[in-house]
Protein backbone atom coordinates (compact mmCIF):
# COMPACT_ATOMS: atom_id res chain seq x y z
CA UNK A 1 0.00 0.00 0.00
CA UNK A 2 2.81 1.99 0.51
CA UNK A 3 3.71 2.51 -3.26
CA UNK A 4 0.16 3.76 -4.07
CA UNK A 5 0.96 6.44 -1.37
CA UNK A 6 4.31 7.03 -3.12
CA UNK A 7 2.76 7.06 -6.50
CA UNK A 8 -0.25 9.62 -5.59
CA UNK A 9 2.48 11.46 -3.78
CA UNK A 10 4.25 12.11 -6.81
CA UNK A 11 1.57 12.40 -9.02
CA UNK A 12 -0.30 15.71 -7.13
CA UNK A 13 2.92 17.43 -6.80
CA UNK A 14 3.20 15.80 -3.08
CA UNK A 15 0.80 18.34 -1.41
CA UNK A 16 -0.73 17.01 1.57
CA UNK A 17 -3.60 19.03 0.82
CA UNK A 18 -4.54 16.61 -1.73
CA UNK A 19 -3.03 13.61 -1.02
CA UNK A 20 -4.83 13.13 2.62
CA UNK A 21 -8.51 13.47 0.92
CA UNK A 22 -7.60 11.42 -1.74
CA UNK A 23 -6.09 8.84 0.59
CA UNK A 24 -8.63 8.85 2.38
CA UNK A 25 -11.32 8.43 -0.38
CA UNK A 26 -8.95 5.61 -1.66
CA UNK A 27 -9.41 3.54 1.70
CA UNK A 28 -12.75 4.57 2.54
CA UNK A 29 -14.76 2.94 -0.11
CA UNK A 30 -15.57 0.24 -2.01
CA UNK A 31 -15.52 -0.45 -5.77
CA UNK A 32 -18.52 -0.60 -8.35
CA UNK A 33 -21.58 -2.42 -8.38
CA UNK A 34 -19.92 -5.48 -10.94
CA UNK A 35 -17.05 -6.14 -8.06
CA UNK A 36 -14.73 -4.95 -10.19
CA UNK A 37 -11.97 -1.87 -9.64
CA UNK A 38 -12.83 0.99 -10.79
CA UNK A 39 -9.37 1.04 -12.92
CA UNK A 40 -10.38 -2.44 -14.19
CA UNK A 41 -14.41 -0.96 -15.32
CA UNK A 42 -12.46 2.37 -17.13
CA UNK A 43 -9.60 -0.04 -18.93
CA UNK A 44 -12.58 -2.73 -19.89
CA UNK A 45 -15.09 0.13 -21.10
CA UNK A 46 -12.13 1.47 -23.62
CA UNK A 47 -10.82 -1.60 -24.57
CA UNK A 48 -14.76 -3.04 -25.87
CA UNK A 49 -15.97 0.34 -26.50
CA UNK A 50 -16.41 0.45 -30.40
CA UNK A 51 -18.34 -3.01 -30.18
CA UNK A 52 -20.28 -2.27 -27.65
CA UNK A 53 -21.61 1.59 -29.16
CA UNK A 54 -22.46 -0.30 -32.42
CA UNK A 55 -24.36 -2.56 -30.10
CA UNK A 56 -26.14 0.58 -28.65
CA UNK A 57 -26.83 2.23 -31.86
CA UNK A 58 -28.69 -0.71 -32.77
CA UNK A 59 -31.34 -1.20 -29.83
CA UNK A 60 -35.01 -0.07 -31.27
CA UNK A 61 -35.35 3.39 -28.60
CA UNK A 62 -31.74 4.71 -29.96
CA UNK A 63 -33.19 3.99 -33.59
CA UNK A 64 -36.60 5.68 -33.17
CA UNK A 65 -34.67 8.67 -31.38
CA UNK A 66 -32.12 9.21 -34.05
CA UNK A 67 -35.65 8.58 -36.90
CA UNK A 68 -37.54 11.52 -34.58
CA UNK A 69 -34.36 13.56 -35.13
CA UNK A 70 -34.18 12.81 -38.50
CA UNK A 71 -37.29 13.77 -39.57
CA UNK A 72 -37.63 16.97 -37.33
CA UNK A 73 -34.61 18.45 -38.55
CA UNK A 74 -35.66 17.78 -42.20
CA UNK A 75 -38.82 19.36 -41.42
CA UNK A 76 -37.64 22.43 -39.90
CA UNK A 77 -37.88 25.37 -41.66
CA UNK A 78 -36.71 27.49 -38.77
CA UNK A 79 -33.69 27.21 -36.28
CA UNK A 80 -36.82 28.30 -33.53
CA UNK A 81 -38.88 25.61 -34.71
CA UNK A 82 -36.13 23.01 -34.75
CA UNK A 83 -34.79 23.62 -31.63
CA UNK A 84 -38.43 24.20 -29.80
CA UNK A 85 -38.50 20.11 -30.67
CA UNK A 86 -38.34 18.29 -28.23
CA UNK A 87 -36.82 15.28 -30.03
CA UNK A 88 -34.23 17.53 -31.42
CA UNK A 89 -33.28 18.41 -28.25
CA UNK A 90 -32.86 15.24 -26.50
CA UNK A 91 -30.71 13.86 -28.63
CA UNK A 92 -28.72 16.94 -29.88
CA UNK A 93 -27.96 17.67 -26.23
CA UNK A 94 -27.51 14.26 -25.51
CA UNK A 95 -25.00 13.81 -28.22
CA UNK A 96 -22.96 16.91 -27.49
CA UNK A 97 -22.90 15.55 -23.17
CA UNK A 98 -25.42 17.65 -22.42
CA UNK A 99 -28.40 15.41 -21.02
CA UNK A 100 -28.43 18.23 -17.84
CA UNK A 101 -29.74 20.60 -19.91
CA UNK A 102 -32.94 18.97 -21.41
CA UNK A 103 -36.00 20.85 -21.06
CA UNK A 104 -34.37 24.27 -21.07
CA UNK A 105 -35.95 24.62 -23.78
CA UNK A 106 -36.25 28.80 -24.01
CA UNK A 107 -32.38 28.90 -22.51
CA UNK A 108 -31.06 26.59 -25.37
CA UNK A 109 -32.80 28.48 -27.97
CA UNK A 110 -31.34 31.86 -26.77
CA UNK A 111 -27.56 30.68 -26.12
CA UNK A 112 -27.32 28.79 -29.71
CA UNK A 113 -29.04 31.61 -31.86
CA UNK A 114 -26.96 33.87 -29.88
CA UNK A 115 -23.96 35.40 -32.13
CA UNK A 116 -21.10 34.15 -31.30
CA UNK A 117 -19.55 37.78 -32.33
CA UNK A 118 -20.80 39.68 -29.91
CA UNK A 119 -19.28 39.71 -26.24
CA UNK A 120 -22.47 40.76 -24.88
CA UNK A 121 -24.56 37.68 -26.19
CA UNK A 122 -25.95 35.33 -23.93
CA UNK A 123 -23.93 32.49 -24.92
CA UNK A 124 -20.66 34.08 -24.33
CA UNK A 125 -22.00 35.10 -20.93
CA UNK A 126 -22.91 31.55 -19.59
CA UNK A 127 -20.37 30.17 -17.37
CA UNK A 128 -21.31 26.64 -18.21
CA UNK A 129 -19.22 26.94 -21.65
CA UNK A 130 -20.75 23.77 -23.14
CA UNK A 131 -23.37 26.01 -24.60
CA UNK A 132 -20.63 28.17 -26.67
CA UNK A 133 -18.98 25.03 -27.82
CA UNK A 134 -22.25 23.95 -28.95
CA UNK A 135 -23.27 26.79 -30.55
CA UNK A 136 -20.06 27.07 -32.38
CA UNK A 137 -20.35 24.17 -33.96
CA UNK A 138 -23.83 25.14 -35.77
CA UNK A 139 -23.38 28.49 -35.96
CA UNK A 140 -27.25 28.80 -36.14
CA UNK A 141 -27.20 32.63 -35.94
CA UNK A 142 -25.09 32.94 -39.15
CA UNK A 143 -25.62 29.96 -40.77
CA UNK A 144 -29.19 28.89 -39.93
CA UNK A 145 -30.31 25.32 -40.63
CA UNK A 146 -27.76 24.77 -43.09
CA UNK A 147 -25.05 23.61 -40.77
CA UNK A 148 -27.39 20.49 -39.53
CA UNK A 149 -29.40 19.69 -42.75
CA UNK A 150 -26.83 17.72 -44.43
CA UNK A 151 -26.93 14.21 -44.37
CA UNK A 152 -22.96 14.49 -42.46
CA UNK A 153 -24.02 16.54 -39.78
CA UNK A 154 -27.23 14.60 -39.01
CA UNK A 155 -25.26 11.56 -38.83
CA UNK A 156 -22.16 12.70 -36.95
CA UNK A 157 -25.09 14.01 -34.08
CA UNK A 158 -26.70 10.27 -34.62
CA UNK A 159 -23.16 8.27 -34.27
CA UNK A 160 -22.76 10.96 -31.14
CA UNK A 161 -25.98 10.26 -29.52
CA UNK A 162 -25.34 6.24 -29.90
CA UNK A 163 -21.73 6.75 -28.13
CA UNK A 164 -22.86 9.28 -25.60
CA UNK A 165 -26.06 6.87 -24.24
CA UNK A 166 -23.70 4.12 -24.26
CA UNK A 167 -21.58 6.40 -21.95
CA UNK A 168 -24.37 7.11 -19.55
CA UNK A 169 -25.07 3.52 -19.69
CA UNK A 170 -21.63 2.20 -18.22
CA UNK A 171 -22.84 4.00 -14.60
CA UNK A 172 -24.66 0.56 -13.83
CA UNK A 173 -20.96 -0.77 -14.13
CA UNK A 174 -19.09 1.53 -11.62
CA UNK A 175 -21.42 5.01 -10.45
CA UNK A 176 -19.50 7.81 -12.34
CA UNK A 177 -17.71 5.62 -14.87
CA UNK A 178 -19.62 7.64 -17.85
CA UNK A 179 -18.01 11.03 -16.09
CA UNK A 180 -14.92 9.14 -16.51
CA UNK A 181 -15.10 8.47 -20.04
CA UNK A 182 -15.56 11.71 -21.16
CA UNK A 183 -13.20 13.51 -19.00
CA UNK A 184 -10.40 11.21 -20.61
CA UNK A 185 -12.17 12.33 -23.75
CA UNK A 186 -11.66 15.73 -23.05
CA UNK A 187 -9.24 16.31 -20.51
CA UNK A 188 -6.71 17.56 -23.30
CA UNK A 189 -8.08 20.64 -24.16
CA UNK A 190 -8.35 22.21 -20.57
CA UNK A 191 -5.80 24.85 -20.87
CA UNK A 192 -6.68 26.42 -17.75
CA UNK A 193 -8.57 26.32 -14.44
CA UNK A 194 -11.34 28.79 -16.10
CA UNK A 195 -11.87 26.00 -18.15
CA UNK A 196 -12.48 23.33 -16.15
CA UNK A 197 -14.67 24.87 -13.73
CA UNK A 198 -16.69 25.87 -17.38
CA UNK A 199 -17.14 22.77 -17.86
CA UNK A 200 -19.60 20.79 -15.93
CA UNK A 201 -18.48 17.18 -16.31
CA UNK A 202 -14.42 18.21 -16.01
CA UNK A 203 -15.38 20.27 -13.32
CA UNK A 204 -16.84 16.97 -11.35
CA UNK A 205 -14.25 14.89 -12.43
CA UNK A 206 -11.16 17.32 -11.06
CA UNK A 207 -12.57 18.42 -7.75
CA UNK A 208 -13.94 14.88 -6.60
CA UNK A 209 -10.63 13.31 -7.68
CA UNK A 210 -8.67 16.31 -5.88
CA UNK A 211 -10.90 16.39 -2.49
CA UNK A 212 -12.24 19.72 -3.36
CA UNK A 213 -16.01 20.10 -1.51
CA UNK A 214 -18.82 20.29 -3.50
CA UNK A 215 -19.56 23.22 -1.21
CA UNK A 216 -16.89 25.39 -2.92
CA UNK A 217 -19.85 26.33 -6.24
CA UNK A 218 -20.73 28.65 -4.00
CA UNK A 219 -17.86 30.74 -3.18
CA UNK A 220 -16.35 33.39 -5.88
CA UNK A 221 -14.57 32.35 -8.75
CA UNK A 222 -11.13 33.38 -7.66
CA UNK A 223 -12.08 30.93 -4.50
CA UNK A 224 -12.45 28.30 -7.06
CA UNK A 225 -9.77 29.23 -8.88
CA UNK A 226 -7.36 29.24 -6.12
CA UNK A 227 -8.52 25.46 -5.01
CA UNK A 228 -7.83 23.83 -8.46
CA UNK A 229 -4.71 25.94 -9.40
CA UNK A 230 -2.86 25.34 -5.56
CA UNK A 231 -3.64 21.41 -6.35
CA UNK A 232 -3.65 20.46 -10.27
CA UNK A 233 -1.06 21.47 -12.20
CA UNK A 234 -3.38 22.00 -15.42
CA UNK A 235 -0.44 21.14 -18.27
CA UNK A 236 -0.50 17.97 -16.82
CA UNK A 237 -3.67 17.24 -18.72
CA UNK A 238 -1.89 16.73 -21.77
CA UNK A 239 -0.09 13.88 -20.08
CA UNK A 240 -2.69 10.68 -21.26
CA UNK A 241 -1.03 8.57 -18.44
CA UNK A 242 -2.01 11.36 -15.90
CA UNK A 243 -5.27 11.86 -16.97
CA UNK A 244 -5.89 8.15 -16.54
CA UNK A 245 -4.84 8.13 -13.31
CA UNK A 246 -7.01 11.20 -12.40
CA UNK A 247 -10.08 9.30 -13.76
CA UNK A 248 -9.43 6.51 -11.96
CA UNK A 249 -9.19 8.46 -8.57
CA UNK A 250 -11.93 10.17 -9.42
CA UNK A 251 -14.24 6.88 -9.45
CA UNK A 252 -12.61 5.77 -6.51
CA UNK A 253 -13.33 8.75 -4.42
CA UNK A 254 -17.07 8.75 -6.13
CA UNK A 255 -17.44 5.09 -5.06
CA UNK A 256 -16.30 6.43 -1.40
CA UNK A 257 -18.31 9.46 -1.01
CA UNK A 258 -21.14 7.66 -1.98
CA UNK A 259 -20.47 4.86 -0.03
CA UNK A 260 -20.07 7.29 3.21
CA UNK A 261 -23.13 9.33 2.48
CA UNK A 262 -25.16 5.30 2.65
CA UNK A 263 -23.37 4.60 6.01
CA UNK A 264 -21.54 1.04 4.47
CA UNK A 265 -18.70 -0.30 5.87
CA UNK A 266 -15.29 -0.29 3.34
CA UNK A 267 -14.47 -3.51 2.20
CA UNK A 268 -10.72 -3.55 2.64
CA UNK A 269 -9.65 -6.44 0.31
CA UNK A 270 -11.66 -4.52 -2.12
CA UNK A 271 -9.86 -1.29 -1.43
CA UNK A 272 -6.67 -3.78 -1.70
CA UNK A 273 -7.62 -4.90 -5.50
CA UNK A 274 -8.47 -1.11 -6.00
CA UNK A 275 -5.04 0.32 -4.81
CA UNK A 276 -3.59 -2.60 -7.33
CA UNK A 277 -5.41 -1.38 -10.10
CA UNK A 278 -4.01 2.36 -9.75
CA UNK A 279 -0.23 0.94 -10.06
CA UNK A 280 -1.17 -1.24 -12.83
Amino acid sequence: MSGSYNYLTALFGGSSSVTDPILAALYGGGGGSSGVSPAQALQSAETNQTRQVAATAAEPQVQQAIKAFTQAVNNATSVTQLLSNPAVMHVLLTANNMQDQIGYTALATQALTSKLSDPNSLVNKLTDTRWQTLAKSYNFATNGLSAIQNPTAIASVANAYAQATWQSNQDSVTPGLSNALAFKSQASSMTSVAQILGNMTVRTVVTTALGIPPQIAFQDMGAQTQAIASRLDVTKLQDPKFVDALAVQYLVANSANAANAAGSAPNLTALAVQAGGIMA
